[in-house]
């Protein structure tokens, strides 16, 4: 569970990752970046993919629902290995106390305990690569989502190239006119409304 519990973050990473994929580059043509900023439509634009997962109503209600699942999985776990080590701490309280009959009935015991122990063990990786996939199945969506939009739009703004800027990591500077966030964000949001009608 450690590894989902930064589930929006790791969101954000993976998701701006997936972005940054989506660039398409003509090696064949080199491109006077003066030209671009004066031009009306740039080439080479870039989406600032923090701002577009944190507004894009489609990315916060995927997020919402991961966190739901997230949280309903912690808790059904959270419930489990509260039963288990409240027997684990009555099986201390036995030994402590002589309390089993037997040794055979205390090794018993012993041995469920540990093998109740394996189970949860199991069930938190299940749990944690459920979320997982179900993570990487919501940034798939996303992506196919941005890609089809940048293509729909792409003859009309006439882009050739599409980067994301992620924590600053791909765009160290863009021109305030190469930067097409918020106009991608207001068509998918528009989109996004319509289709939940």
């Amino acid at each position: 569970m450690e590894k989902v519990s930064k589930s929006f973050k790791a969101f954000l990473m993976v998701a701006g990752c997936a972005f940054a994929g989506l660039t398409v580059i003509s090696c064949s043509k080199s491109v006077d970046a003066s030209k671009q900023v004066q031009s009306s439509n740039p080439e080479i634009v870039y989406i600032n993919a923090d701002s577009l997962l944190v507004k894009y109503e489609f990315a916060k209600d995927l997020n919402d629902q991961l966190m739901r699942k997230e949280e309903l999985s912690r808790s059904n776990f959270n419930e489990q290995a509260k039963v288990f080590q409240q027997d684990a701490n009555e099986f201390q309280r036995k030994v402590q106390n002589n309390g089993f009959l037997s040794v055979d009935r205390a090794r018993q015991e012993q041995e469920r305990l540990a093998r109740r122990e394996q189970e949860l063990q199991a069930l938190n990786q299940q749990l944690s690569s459920q979320l997982m996939q179900e993570q990487s199945g919501m940034n798939k969506q996303l992506r196919d989502t941005l890609d089809k939009f940048l293509k729909e739009i792409q003859p009309k703004m006439g882009f050739k190239i599409v980067l994301s800027n992620t924590l600053g990591d791909n765009v160290l500077y863009g021109h305030p006119s190469t930067d097409i966030t918020d106009e991608v964000l207001k068509g998918l949001n528009a989109r996004y409304a319509k289709s939940k009608k």
